[in-house]
């Protein structure tokens, strides 16, 4: 039976129906010859237990849904922290002669370009070169000129986002002057990643680092089951996020839309606040430093370290301070 070259997981749109929600039994079923919902069964019974997975349901025709074990997100964070600055890149491609290569991904292009096709190819370089893509190509310069006006009239960083945020078939929103409030994405995905740095300045302040473990619960000993519905709805959009990051820099390399990375970014950073005044990674007045806040702190690490990554490919800085 041929298995499907992509298999899409994503959070499901309902509440309630698991951390994750995936339709390839509803893929499997006609080459199978069965029905989705056998088919699905038979994949629940393979993926029940499995390292990672508290438990999968059936919902519908056959429709998967995942809800992850509370290990999935330490693990997770592990992994960003351990491989921090190379977190969402493959490894790198290696020549006949068993020497990596590092032109993977860059080619001289010499096309005319303006501002915007400018700095798309700048980030798409990047992108590509990250993932090990074949698409990628070195820009001319031929809009340096518009660009550098731009970048004089509202600073490098603010010009890049204004080009690279609109899909392609959308049209570029030049702003006047740049803004710095969180009202401006740019700034807000800036500021999450300033904020990451904050805290962990004043974990340090305080004593203490961070160490991935339970981010649930404000007390030693507390539990998943002690929390809202909606406080576990908000970690489990942050840990989507930070999970699916490696695969939404595939989706721009592939699509050759920068602007997805953008999209995530500030999706990233949203989730990053709304989870962040729930969950203070930090002890409030003259509470000590638990084991929950090193493992606020290690996520919220885990955060500022996608942002920072992100930010790299599109060729905007990753401030300490804002």
């Amino acid at each position: 039976m041929p298995v499907p070259a992509r298999i899409v997981v994503r959070p499901p749109k309902r509440p309630g129906s698991g951390d994750y929600a995936s339709s390839v039994a509803l893929q499997l079923a006609g080459p199978a010859g069965r029905p989705a919902r056998e088919v699905a069964e038979i994949l629940r019974k393979r993926l029940a237990g499995s390292p990672g997975i508290d438990r999968v349901e059936i919902a519908g025709p056959g429709f998967l849904n995942f809800t992850l074990g509370d290990g999935a997100l330490v693990d997770l964070v592990r992994q960003i922290l351990r491989q921090g600055a190379s977190f969402g890149a493959r490894p790198p491609a290696m020549s006949p002669s068993g020497a990596v290569d590092h032109s993977v991904g860059v080619r001289p292009d010499a096309r005319p370009r303006g501002a915007r096709e400018t700095v798309v190819a700048e980030a798409l370089a990047r992108i590509d070169a990250t993932v090990g893509s074949a698409g990628g190509q070195a820009p001319g310069r031929d809009g340096s000129d518009e660009l550098d006006g731009l970048v004089a009239r509202l600073g490098s960083d603010e010009a890049r986002w204004a080009l690279l945020r609109p899909a392609a078939h959308d049209p570029v929103r030049v702003p006047e002057r740049p803004v710095q409030r969180e009202g401006n994405p740019r700034f807000l995905v800036q500021y999450a990643y300033a904020r990451v740095r904050a805290l962990v300045r004043n974990a340090d302040d305080l004593g203490f680092a961070s160490r991935p473990g339970q981010v649930l619960g404000n007390e030693p000993g507390a539990g998943p089951e002690t929390q809202p519905a909606a406080v576990r709805d908000l970690l489990r959009d942050l840990h989507s996020l930070l999970a699916t990051y490696p695969s939404a820099i595939e989706v721009a390399a592939r699509l050759r839309a920068p602007d997805r990375v953008v999209r995530h970014l500030e999706a990233t950073a949203e989730a990053f606040f709304r989870w962040h005044d729930v969950c203070p990674p930090l002890p409030v007045g003259e509470q000590k430093p638990l084991a929950v806040h090193r493992a606020r702190l290690a996520l919220a690490e885990a955060a500022g370290t996608v942002l920072a990554n992100g930010l790299r490919l599109l060729g905007i800085s990753a401030p300490e301070h804002l």
